[in-house]
């Protein structure tokens, strides 16, 4: 289903997270700068399109090296079935991945690769072979990060770098699974499961490339189905992703 050039703009997210930022002196280990290929779905249970991406999902989160991300919508809500896992700032942030890439082509269901390219999520060839020139490629501007938990906060050191661009830090919780019997709409009578759902969505700080450690409180962001946690730091807003880390539990992991 396609929704392009319609959904209302919503207020902005604020950068309300509590947290106690500080420079560090020295830059993140050299251990922990793999690059990953971030794979982001915008889907809904209203969409009688997104079943088939929705068990792609499932594939691609098995696959070493790709961070699987869910996002299920809220602006299909008005056919009939209110998506039990939507949210307002899901939709948002396809909204803002639409504007920042300048073609404002929202729809469901959509997978954005590394921030950048869009494809239709039901398409597997057009995806794995961006997947494919994910891995394959080599950026000067990726960003080691770390991510941990220490007690009741996590704990996420970013890099120096010189030659990256002011970015955001987005800290995203995540169900690994979430099953939903769907009662009316496009996809009545169905039972759907989700993987890597997301959950919560924070926008974490801003980063102007110097070496840096946040402290973060997890309550407030994990409930009881998230398992676990995203950082993706992005060019500006939503930009194309220089840096990545993930904690906890995911799907597709053993």
């Amino acid at each position: 289903m396609n929704k392009a050039n319609s959904i209302t703009r919503r207020k902005a997210l604020g950068f309300g997270a509590a947290a106690a930022a500080a420079l560090v002196a020295s830059p993140v280990s050299a251990s922990v700068a793999k690059r990953p290929t971030i794979v982001e779905l915008f889907t809904s249970q209203g969409c009688s399109s997104c079943p088939p991406a929705d068990i792609f999902m499932e594939e691609l989160s098995e696959i070493d090296g790709v961070i699987a991300l869910s996002y299920n919508v809220d602006y299909w809500d008005y056919l009939g079935w209110r998506d039990t896992l939507g949210s307002p700032a899901h939709s948002q942030r396809q909204y803002d991945y639409a504007k920042a890439r300048g073609d404002m082509d929202v729809y469901t269901p959509q997978m954005i690769v590394d921030g950048s390219s869009h494809y239709v999520g039901s398409e597997k060839a057009a995806v794995k072979a961006a997947i494919r020139r994910s891995m394959a490629g080599k950026s000067s501007l990726w960003v080691p990060l770390s991510f941990a938990a220490e007690d009741k906060e996590f704990v996420v050191d970013v890099a120096a770098h010189s030659l990256a661009p002011h970015a955001t830090l987005w800290l995203l919780a995540v169900a690994p699974r979430v099953s939903v019997k769907i009662e009316r709409g496009e996809n009545a009578g169905r039972d759907m499961s989700y993987c890597n759902v997301t959950r919560k969505l924070v926008p974490a700080g801003l980063w102007k490339g110097e070496a840096l450690n946040l402290r973060l409180p997890r309550e407030g962001v994990m409930n009881a189905d998230t398992k676990g946690c995203v950082v993706l730091l992005q060019s500006g807003n939503v930009g194309p992703i220089i840096g990545a880390a993930t904690w906890g539990q995911f799907y597709g992991e053993p």
